[in-house]
């Protein structure tokens, strides 16, 4: 597939670059920093400007596609990933306005070229636990798609505006529009960095909802979005199967979740980020776990 992927240079984006890349796509990265990547073509622009990404969105991948004389191909699809990535980096506001004018102008000039297939990054701190003021627990357990949204911090508001933002673009043009709620980014070299620490202090990862996603499997999520169709509008969570921390899911509920229903039984290393629907919808299949790496 031709594929428009915003922010691909950051820490999610470079790997699902090289998973598609890797898959045969065809790949061109829309970012304000370029990727280094082997096959990648980029292009140098600002989202929050929608006249950028109008012109890239209706703009060659590269000069081998002047030969044919059939004037510029469409986009297969969308992958938009740029965006402030979390709360503290910028002023709030600052953080609001580029993340929802960002995904307002991407799918906006995708639905209006054509391009039927669109996947955005949403992200685990829609369910209000990552950033809040002080502790607060999930209102049931595994948390699913279903679990109420209602964020306080301005990174999280704005990943919940951009959902419905998507939901109502895809109801006016009927295209495919998938919305992930990616669960905390670990890069491979990060299980040997990290790790250690979380199983030693579990609590580190209260946040997070004690769970992860590898950056791969993060990438053959996109790409699992990219060869369904028909789905409509949906909102998937992105994770890998088990806990982030070496305690069972008995000891975690006894020590952080006294009280929390349970919907269902759970295995003693199974997420409490539930990834079932996407497993279920998509096929998805994650390979990589910590345990892998390091050995408890």
């Amino acid at each position: 597939m031709r594929v428009l992927f915003t922010g691909g240079s950051g820490k999610a984006g470079r790997h699902a670059v090289a998973y598609l890349l890797a898959k045969g796509h065809r790949v061109l990265n829309l970012d304000k920093m370029p990727l280094d990547l082997e096959g990648v073509e980029n292009r140098i622009a600002d989202i929050t400007d929608a006249g950028q990404v109008y012109d890239v969105m209706s703009g060659y991948m590269g000069f081998d596609e002047l030969e044919p004389g059939t004037g510029v191909p469409r986009f297969d699809a969308v992958v938009h990933f740029a965006a402030v990535p979390r709360i503290l980096l910028t002023s709030d506001n600052e953080c609001f306005r580029v993340n929802t004018m960002g995904t307002y102008n991407v799918i906006d000039a995708a639905v209006k070229f054509g391009v039927r297939k669109v996947i955005f990054a949403s992200s685990e701190t829609t369910y209000g636990v990552c950033f809040a003021d002080g502790e607060r627990k999930p209102d049931y357990l595994p948390v699913d798609e279903d679990h109420p949204t209602i964020p306080e911090d301005s990174y999280a508001m704005s990943k919940v505006l951009n959902e419905a933002t998507a939901r109502s673009f895809q109801r006016r043009s009927g295209f495919d529009i998938y919305g992930l709620r990616i669960n905390n980014v670990i890069e491979p070299h990060e299980y040997l960095q990290n790790f250690p620490a979380y199983v030693a202090d579990p609590a580190i990862r209260r946040r997070n909802i004690f769970a992860y996603i590898d950056a791969r499997d993060l990438g053959q999520m996109v790409d699992r979005c990219l060869r369904v169709d028909g789905l409509g509008y949906q909102v998937f969570n992105v994770s890998n199967d088990n806990h982030s921390v070496a305690a069972t899911t008995s000891d975690l509920i006894g020590r952080f979740y006294a009280g929390v229903p349970l919907t269902r039984q759970m295995a003693e290393d199974e997420t409490f980020y539930s990834n079932g629907k996407a497993k279920r919808l998509l096929g998805f299949d994650p390979q990589h776990s910590w345990r892998d790496y390091l050995k408890v």
